[in-house]
């Protein structure tokens, strides 16, 4: 996927920059620096999202583009940028500079009161335990996901409001997921549905429970970020009514 200017989805209220932020709280990288007109995040292995560069205006000269690229390297990670709504000329600039589209995401959002009104499903019971640390059983069905240590030190690195979800199903280990606060917004993090499970409704009665965390917090509203591909998580978080709210993709240099 290339073209430049990609277009970023339209939604009925775009809040993309008000979730970013939400996800540079709850899911942090290991240290943010400033290189104008850009903010750099150093991942430690955590993931594009800890990892990529952002724009703080529509004005960039190929000189800063430059500088931005040198840091990245100095901080011992590829160029990595993330491209969102008006950032419509940097998208040309690194498209001309070789930078590959990796990676679009979707951000939804819904009220935590919309969300726990909604009933979870027949039997056999679906519950979700809360608990900070994540326990034993959580690192082992995240890492069976592919969410490993570096993963996991981002979310202890959250300094807000935070728990992990223990997923339930008919009395044994149905899944995991991370949930942490900024200001009026939760976001979940980190779902992982055990494959025994899946398609049995786990995921919906997860995103039940973590609204109903949320709301305890005094949360407004639970959102989450996805990528395109994931064709399972926009099923779900669509059939809970969740709304788009906002997009971004990443460019990656070599």
């Amino acid at each position: 996927m290339s073209g430049a200017g990609m277009s970023v989805p339209a939604t009925s209220k775009d809040r993309t920059d008000e979730m970013m932020a939400v996800v540079d709280a709850t899911w942090p990288p290991a240290e943010i620096r400033r290189a104008d007109p850009f903010v750099l995040r150093r991942g430690g292995g955590g993931g594009k999202r800890v990892s990529a560069a952002s724009a703080l205006t529509t004005e960039i000269s190929a000189a800063q583009i430059d500088v931005a690229e040198a840091a990245m390297r100095e901080m011992g990670q590829g160029p990595l940028f993330s491209i969102r709504p008006g950032d419509a000329a940097l998208d040309a600039a690194l498209e001309a500079r070789g930078y590959t589209v990796v990676d679009p995401v979707l951000i939804y959002a819904a009220p935590a009161a919309t969300l726990t009104a909604l009933d979870k499903g027949a039997s056999p019971e679906r519950v979700s335990l809360t608990a900070w640390e994540p326990l034993a059983i959580q690192r082992e069905i995240w890492e069976a996901g592919g969410i490993g240590p570096a993963r996991l030190a981002v979310m202890e690195r959250a300094a807000g409001p935070k728990t992990s979800l223990i997923g339930r199903y008919d009395n044994v280990p149905g899944g995991t997921a991370y949930v942490a606060l900024h200001g009026a917004v939760a976001m979940l993090h980190a779902l992982e549905i055990v494959p025994e499970v899946r398609g049995r409704r786990m995921g919906r009665a997860m995103m039940i429970d973590a609204a109903r965390w949320a709301q305890a917090q005094g949360a407004q509203d639970l959102a989450v970020v996805v990528t395109r591909a994931n064709i399972g998580g926009n099923a779900l978080y669509r059939s809970l009514g969740m709304a788009q709210v906002g997009a971004y993709h990443y460019r990656q240099g070599s």
